[in-house]
């Protein structure tokens, strides 16, 4: 019998790790709170529930029997996921690892303490009050985000006391805990590194490049590999002791970081799955050859998993659809823009759906995917098919 294999979350991203699945042959299940999710359709069968429900998740999988689980792209899933695996004995992260991590002010401290990066500066609070008492401890700037965010919500640089009550407050808001991180506000170039933990063994499988936003807002706009950077292989060294000092075990792990002009290396996120923005579906693959995706659903049911390319790394360039907002009422022909473009689109625009305004990841609706010969020509033919989709949809 075929093994079965529990996807936590069957959004948009999480739909190419459910099809990815079935294509491997094994029996795929997936779970979302979504009654509509997208990822439902690729399944072999789906629940809904609510997937931060670390009861209501385990019930499903013992009712489903099944020989693995995970979550990709969404750090809501990553708790659910280790507590099954705990309860069911099945391969996968340590339950109270995965507590840690989902704590960004733990997870800042215990970094601190083990001398990882060049970040000194972090503090946690519950209520805004409890500023009054730190405002002879702050230097600024300082950047504000929840304390279990992600897709950068909430995440703000502050400059001034006077602005940090109303950050805290927003990021306080967005967390489901109801805590947000204070902590030093780096400058510098942001990158990706995505990482695979098996057997005690750790391999840093890419460094990527990001394009940001502009202050104020701090989101990710699209990646690219080869990264470029001078000091990968220092980069990879400090993700490494990163996931010693956290006890990361097993999975995927996620880390942004912030090179400084003096090149230090400050890590500014850690998520134990696999990142999101086709980060495992098309980056990792096309750039490095390794089967990523594959891998991740191999070891969660306790298969053997084989981290050798299958092919020469080539230079991807992806550009989140970041659009002008309003109402669609008619969308562009895709294929012909593909086509123009020697690029691949991914997107979740429908008529009759309304484009928000871009702050965060959320806001995004879909992906351009370039692979050429070098970072520029992958870089202007991205551009050109984002611009494209863009000035093609008609809005009300």
């Amino acid at each position: 019998m075929r093994k079965k294999i529990l996807i936590i979350g069957a959004g948009f991203l999480q739909s190419f790790v459910i099809s990815k699945a079935k294509e491997l042959g094994y029996h795929t299940i997936t779970i979302d709170k979504n009654q509509k999710s997208i990822g439902f359709k690729y399944a072999d069968e789906y629940g809904v529930v609510d997937i931060v429900d670390q009861e209501a998740c385990l019930k499903f999988a013992q009712e489903n029997r099944i020989d693995g689980v995970m979550t990709a792209a969404t750090d809501y899933g990553v708790l659910s996921a280790a507590y099954i695996t705990k309860q069911m004995n099945l391969p996968g992260l340590n339950y109270e690892v995965a507590k840690v991590i989902k704590n960004k002010y733990i997870v800042r401290r215990t970094l601190f303490e083990n001398n990882v990066d060049d970040v000194s500066q972090y503090y946690e609070i519950s209520d805004i009050d409890e500023l009054d008492e730190m405002s002879t401890k702050i230097y600024f700037p300082v950047m504000v985000k929840p304390c279990d965010g992600s897709g950068s919500m909430a995440a703000r640089r502050v400059n001034s006391f006077s602005d940090l009550r109303v950050a805290c407050d927003e990021a306080i808001k967005a967390s489901l805990a109801g805590k947000c991180l204070i902590e030093d506000f780096v400058e510098g170039q942001e990158y990706g590194v995505e990482s695979l933990v098996h057997n005690g063994d750790t391999f840093v499988l890419g460094v990527m490049g990001k394009y940001m936003t502009t202050p104020p807002d701090y989101a990710e706009l699209g990646h690219f590999i080869p990264s470029q950077l001078s000091i990968e292989a220092k980069v990879k060294e400090v993700v490494q002791k990163a996931i010693k000092a956290l006890n990361i075990n097993f999975g995927a792990v996620n880390m942004d970081v912030l090179i400084t002009k003096d090149n230090s290396i400050c890590i500014v996120d850690v998520g134990v799955r696999m990142g999101g923005n086709l980060i495992g579906s098309h980056i990792i693959p096309n750039g490095t050859g390794i089967d990523y995706m594959g891998n991740l659903i191999r070891a969660s049911v306790g298969d053997q998993i084989d981290l050798n390319a299958s092919k020469s790394g080539a230079n991807v360039v992806t550009r989140l659809l970041n659009l002008n907002p309003g109402k669609i009422v008619s969308l562009p022909d895709f294929n012909k823009i593909k086509k123009r473009c020697q690029v691949n689109i991914y997107h979740h625009l429908q008529i009759g759906s309304v484009i928000r305004e871009y702050h965060n990841n959320l806001d995004g609706c879909g992906y351009v995917v370039s692979v050429a010969e070098n970072k520029k020509e992958a870089e202007l033919l991205a551009e050109e098919a984002k611009h494209l989709v863009d000035i093609s949809i008609i809005r009300e």
